[in-house]
């Protein structure tokens, strides 16, 4: 670049007038709905907008000072890249405010300059644009960097709360308003539990990966499981919903009857004894409706009380074929709670189904169609 050109420049950069700049700053940075309603005083974007002006047009002139004023460049955008993430201003637009730098700037360059400066402009506009560009993309790290310091502080003041409503017995009310309120929910809301063993978590994890920014789930690690609740909502298409419909296709275990947050401790251990209930190769949720009976099943076994080893035996008896046609005769009406519905179900007469069990109870002694006779067989064959 030629003397005369260089010096120019500078002279054109010397004319601008940082204050009015800010000035037009401002009254453009106001306009802009989410920037504006953010708690920044205007005295603050005045001074950083004020600081920005002067390391930007420092930055752009051709001197060999130009690596200590970019220096001073990257010191700004790390002020206003912080403080835009402490105050809540969304990145789009504080990268609309920044963007704003360039057009200001060069709009008061031409205003000063002559018609022969017309080449002097082709000439560094992108000079001027590398400038403004770079302090974006130095105050997009800076704010990138601060963002995932305030969430790191988050996760790790949420997890203490949560700790603290996992590890203690009988919170009192005050304390649980508290962790109600770091979860960002009212002490009645009300939450789905869910719970995933050894094996079991990395699918859970990946099923709630997609829907736990915008559902707002809660997660929290003991020894041997990963417990995870979230706020219920029975709307029809909720998040809720459609995170419900994702964890009944994952091997975990499941609360679906929604609880408020002092039961949830204990609701997470029933919801782990039922993620044990799952056998290997098994799927889905194992929920309350789903696994009591074979909850009760191991629990009578545990105490040494007998199962259905009678009932097998009778069985055992019959022909291959009149063993197949009374078991599964029994288990469909067990499961309709009907002899319609069974019927239908096995393609078979209604008349038929009734000889059927109660030819069941002449050989096993336990009548399907009694309730409390029912009852072992249900938690039996579960």
């Amino acid at each position: 670049m030629q003397f005369d050109d260089a010096r120019r420049w500078a002279d054109l950069l010397e004319k601008l007038d940082v204050g009015e700049l800010t000035d037009e700053f401002i009254a453009r940075v106001t306009g802009i709905p989410i920037y504006a309603k953010a708690p920044l005083p205007l005295s603050e974007i005045r001074r950083t907008g004020r600081a920005s002006f002067e390391a930007l047009i420092r930055a752009m002139k051709d001197t060999d000072d130009a690596p200590d004023f970019l220096r001073a460049r990257k010191a700004i955008a790390m002020d206003v890249g912080v403080s835009r993430a402490r105050a809540g201003v969304p990145i789009e637009a504080l990268m609309t405010a920044i963007r704003l730098d360039f057009s200001i700037i060069w709009s008061a360059i031409t205003s000063i300059a002559g018609p022969q400066d017309a080449l002097l402009l082709v000439g560094h506009t992108a000079r001027v644009w590398e400038v403004v560009d770079g302090y974006a993309g130095e105050t997009q790290q800076a704010y990138v960097a601060e963002l995932a310091r305030i969430q790191a502080e988050a996760a790790s003041m949420r997890q203490g709360y949560l700790a603290t409503l996992f590890s203690e017995k009988d919170l009192a009310e005050e304390t649980l308003e508290r962790i109600a309120a770091e979860l960002g929910q009212s002490l009645q809301t009300e939450y789905v539990v869910v719970a995933a063993m050894g094996e079991q978590i990395p699918a859970l994890r990946l099923a709630l990966a997609t829907e736990r920014a915008s559902a707002g789930v809660y997660t929290h690690s003991l020894s041997d499981a990963l417990i995870a609740f979230y706020p219920f909502d029975a709307r029809a298409g909720s998040e809720c919903q459609r995170l419900g419909a994702r964890l009944e296709n994952t091997s975990c275990g499941m609360i679906t009857d929604p609880r408020t947050l002092g039961a949830i401790p204990r609701a997470s251990l029933v919801a782990r004894s039922l993620a044990q209930l799952l056998e290997p190769g098994e799927h889905g949720a194992m929920t309350w409706t789903r696994g009591w009976a074979r909850m009760a099943r191991l629990e009578l076994a545990a105490a040494g009380a007998p199962g259905l080893e009678e009932v097998e035996r009778a069985l055992a008896n019959c022909g291959i074929t009149e063993r197949r046609r009374l078991g599964e005769s029994a288990r469909a009406y067990l499961r309709t709670g009907s002899i319609s519905a069974a019927a239908e179900e096995l393609f078979c007469h209604r008349n038929t189904l009734m000889n059927r069990l109660k030819r069941f109870a002449q050989l096993t002694g336990v009548d399907p169609t009694i309730p409390e006779q029912a009852a072992r067989l249900v938690v039996g064959w579960s």
